[in-house]
């Protein structure tokens, strides 16, 4: 008997919630980012397994989960239940797929939680103000490698995230390419870079460039944090919140791109990595628009030489 209450109680522990999510997590992360993977168990760890991780899987019910997500929205954090209800309907999958569990909770919860608010990042997009931002990066003290990220950024407008993974392998110093996997669309692509980010990068090739990556951190192995190009920003007087943020220099190209250089929004959309699809439907491609990409970055680099000198704008691309 005792050994049948042990073997009952072994199996119950193993078909728990957290039992089966963490087994989830193991598989789901080796094809995700790694701070994606962190935030997404820590999440868990304090906003889900506290309060459901013990119960056995089968008894995961829609109320149940209901209950946990009101709990977290009426802290405040409503994003954060958004993303916690994802999680669970992942967890159920996997949890059904594996034979320990036969409903999934989450469908029945479409439309119930408050909608996603949409986020816009902090972004300087007058250009003599982004003239006074460059010549603030160029005065900025400090770390050799934060002030060569934060000069690099505006130049390449790169998610933040992809600027601090940066690997020399992935770039070609003598084709002015960088080529490297997008993170959030699953898709390769390819940064024309421009004389100026090749100067950049050449110059912190001589600190950086017997290791594999181009930013890195005080801890070995690791990249810059990410906050490190947000607090330099502060250090220079700019408020992250309000003003500008290392996201910013992506809407900062899209609007003058667009608005002074007069580039076509087709070009700009393949140069930030956005899914763009075609006339057939395709998606986006690295090698989609190349050359006319490869001009204008050698074109906004040089723009934004002007404006650091305080020179006015002259439009690039010829206007129909």
């Amino acid at each position: 008997m005792k050994k049948a209450q042990k073997a009952a109680i072994k199996l119950a522990s193993a078909n728990s919630f957290e039992a089966v999510a963490r087994e989830w997590f193991e598989v789901w992360r080796k094809g995700a980012d790694a701070n994606h993977a962190k935030a997404k168990i820590a999440r868990l760890e304090r906003d889900v397994f506290p309060w459901i991780g013990a119960m056995p899987v089968t008894e995961i019910t829609t109320p149940v989960v209901l209950g946990l997500l009101h709990r977290i929205e009426a802290r405040g954090y409503g994003e954060v239940a958004l993303r916690v209800k994802v999680a669970i309907f992942q967890i159920m999958r996997f949890a059904i797929a594996a034979g320990k569990a036969e409903i999934d909770p989450c469908p029945s919860l479409r439309g119930i939680l408050a909608p996603r608010q949409q986020k816009h990042m902090a972004a300087i997009t007058k250009p003599a103000e982004v003239g006074e931002l460059l010549r603030a990066i160029d005065q900025l003290t400090g770390s050799h490698v934060v002030r060569a990220a934060l000069a690099l950024a505006p130049l390449v407008f790169v998610r933040p995230g992809e600027l601090r993974a940066a690997k020399w392998e992935e770039i070609d110093l003598e084709r002015a390419e960088w080529r490297y996997r997008v993170s959030k669309t699953k898709t390769d692509h390819l940064v024309p870079l421009s004389r100026q980010a090749v100067e950049i990068l050449r110059d912190i090739q001589q600190l950086t460039g017997r290791g594999d990556l181009v930013f890195p951190g005080t801890v070995s192995g690791r990249t810059i944090s990410d906050m490190t190009l947000n607090r330099a920003l502060q250090r220079m007087g700019y408020d992250t919140k309000t003003e500008m943020t290392g996201h910013g220099f992506r809407a900062m190209a899209r609007t003058l791109l667009a608005e002074e250089l007069n580039y076509p929004p087709e070009v700009i959309e393949h140069q930030l990595a956005h899914k763009v699809p075609d006339a057939l439907g395709t998606a986006y491609n690295r090698t989609k628009f190349l050359k006319p990409r490869v001009e204008m970055m050698q074109a906004w680099a040089d723009y934004l030489d002007r404006l650091k000198k305080g020179a006015d704008v002259i439009p690039i691309w010829p206007v129909a």
